[in-house]
């Protein structure tokens, strides 16, 4: 069984595990981002809201990871988000929240600081 596995893995099997199903051929931008605390600590479990700043409603959703981390594909082209932490806060004080600018098919990096 193994020796079959490593037959396949060596003659290039063409739909390799780390295929996504976004992986359609489509040219994409990237938003990654970390997710930090107070202390400057990357976190886990954070809720990741993702929406086109012309819209009300948050278009992707996902968690920060173990190291803090999120990774969204959005569509190649000119366009604006935000990404902000759903998270509770104090009355009074708004979600940390970033607005990013997307040119092309490019790859754009962000912090989002926790205060509390």
């Amino acid at each position: 069984m193994a020796a079959l596995l490593i037959v396949s893995v060596l003659a290039g099997d063409p739909s390799p595990a780390y295929a996504s199903p976004q992986d359609n051929g489509k040219p994409y931008a990237l938003i990654f981002g970390t997710v930090w605390d107070k202390n400057d600590r990357p976190v886990y479990g954070i809720p990741i809201k993702i929406r086109l700043a012309d819209k009300k409603k948050a278009k992707w959703e996902l968690m920060s990871n173990h190291t803090g981390e999120f990774a969204q594909r959005v569509p190649a082209g000119k366009a604006d988000y935000v990404v902000w932490a759903d998270i509770k806060t104090p009355k009074g004080t708004d979600k940390p929240q970033k607005t990013v600018h997307i040119q092309n098919d490019e790859r754009v990096d962000i912090s989002l600081h926790l205060t509390e």
